[in-house]
């Protein structure tokens, strides 16, 4: 795990980054203690009477946290209860604050969102276009982006059509499609790029964009004509469909004399280059 510290509110909370579930953990304390403004000791105290109230008001979510060793101002490391992020926001909502009301009506908006979003589904792609353009993305790219989560919902359609519904499922078949036209694992491909939380997918170039939107849309083409019964049979055909993705960017890195599956990142394929542009 890496060790890191975040900035809360300008104040800082002592963080690790698990390598494995690629998550960031957060001090409890340390969030406590900005939020209610106490000191150590006493965002300790506050903690212990918040979990024991959660905890028998049934919320298991925040109070199931896990402790991990952090590095404390003595220098020294102690175990310290530590939350995700999703446990983290749902901590910030049980504590009357000033510091959090910001958090609270953020969350509230993103529900409102969601909600309309599932009611009516282009504002998800209409929202996520003013996001990619926010961030600095060009409108091509952005476009090419927004029909890959068109790919990729009908993809998993058609896994929910032969039975497949789980989100561990799906990261299963996705590493098999991926491995097979970009020769790495989504793991392996992430770390390439040296991504931590970030979606790989926005951090593709175009042709990375195009030939995995390939791959997935070859894999659905397969599995809707070979109708698979068995979760082994449909990893079969996700490898299957990756490779004739794998064997395309072989052929154009043979043609080009060039790697097609490239280190680089949204911040040097896009941001560098538009800060460039803008200095010129």
């Amino acid at each position: 795990m890496e060790n890191a510290i975040k900035i809360f509110n300008h104040q800082k909370i002592r963080t690790k980054w698990d390598e494995d579930e690629e998550k960031w953990y957060f001090s409890i304390i340390d969030a406590v203690a900005i939020l209610t403004e106490n000191d150590f000791q006493g965002a300790r105290n506050y903690w212990k009477v918040l979990k024991h109230r959660l905890n028998n008001e049934g919320n298991e979510s925040v109070t199931n946290c896990n402790q991990l060793k952090l590095l404390a101002s003595d220098g020294k490391y102690y175990k310290t209860d530590v939350a995700d992020t999703e446990q983290l926001l749902r901590l910030v909502q049980s504590i009357p604050s000033k510091k959090a009301e910001p958090f609270k009506v953020w969350l509230a908006q993103v529900g409102s969102e969601r909600i309309e979003e599932i009611e009516d589904p282009e504002l998800a792609f209409n929202r996520a276009m003013q996001t990619y353009l926010q961030k600095g993305y060009s409108k091509d790219w952005i476009n090419q982006r927004l029909k890959t989560i068109e790919v990729r919902k009908e993809l998993t359609d058609e896994w929910n059509r032969v039975g497949i519904d789980k989100q561990n499922d799906y990261a299963i078949l996705t590493n098999e499609i991926t491995k097979a036209w970009s020769g790495k694992t989504v793991k392996e491909y992430k770390q390439f790029k040296s991504l931590k939380k970030e979606n790989l997918k926005d951090n593709m170039t175009n042709i990375e964009l195009v030939l995995n939107m390939l791959a997935e849309a070859t894999t659905k083409e397969f599995s809707g004509k070979e109708n698979p019964k068995t979760f082994s049979h449909s990893k079969s055909i996700a490898k299957k469909g990756g490779t004739v993705a794998g064997n395309t960017r072989k052929d154009i890195e043979k043609k080009l004399g060039e790697k097609i599956v490239t280190k680089k990142n949204a911040e040097e394929i896009h941001f560098k280059k538009k800060k460039k542009l803008e200095h010129e």
